[in-house]
């Protein structure tokens, strides 16, 4: 179980695979850097990064699915301290923002979903529905994708979203590319979540 959280009352959080830039991300949003590394799993306990004069943070939680190096039961028990955390701190979390990679996630969600198995992405960004958590997609990595469009789509019919993506990029799918640090959707659409809780003093954390 993860320990140590800050007393914070309100967080965005950062959920996804490992090796999906959530680190480079909260890097982006916060400013400071955070570790980050080429092999999947560098974060094994979340990273939070908060303001003394607010009661609010971000919070980078470590990646679930496979880690180079860790073994199966260390990732599953990885997976359970994730869903444990983000249940118990529901109603502080404003945002949730789950990051995907851009250019594998239709392949990893298809190549799961044909083993008879539920994708990872899938099952969580449900998971973060059924909480009542409002969820953000960043889709990571938009860089290294040449049919962006259809890719998007895809990626909404897979979450059981109905396409265009478009329809949904004010409010759940942000196309970013974080290397770069072009991550203007995501900031627009924690902006809207932050407004939705009234927390409008809270704004300048997304703002770049």
């Amino acid at each position: 179980m993860f320990e140590g959280r800050p007393d914070r009352d309100d967080e965005i959080v950062l959920v996804g695979r490992s090796n999906v830039g959530k680190s480079t991300i909260m890097r982006e949003l916060t400013g400071h850097s955070v570790p980050t590394g080429q092999k999947p799993g560098v974060t094994r306990e979340p990273n939070h990064f908060d303001w003394s004069g607010q009661s609010f943070m971000f919070t980078d939680l470590p990646g679930f699915g496979f880690m180079s190096g860790v073994e199966g039961e260390h990732r599953e028990a990885i997976q359970t301290d994730i869903v444990h955390y983000i249940e118990n701190n529901a109603e502080s979390i404003l945002a949730a923002v789950l990051v995907v990679d851009g250019k594998s996630v239709i392949d990893i969600i298809d190549r799961h979903s044909d083993r008879g198995e539920i994708p990872h992405d899938v099952e969580m960004y449900h998971f973060l529905e059924e909480l009542g958590v409002p969820t953000v997609v960043a889709v990571n990595k938009m860089d290294k994708v040449d049919d962006k469009d259809e890719r998007l789509n895809d990626l909404c019919d897979r979450l059981g979203l109905f396409p265009p993506w478009q329809q949904w990029d004010e409010e759940v799918i942000a196309p970013i590319t974080a290397k770069a640090g072009r991550i203007d959707s995501l900031r627009t659409a924690l902006q809207g979540h932050i407004r939705d809780a009234k927390r409008d003093e809270l704004l300048q954390f997304v703002t770049a």
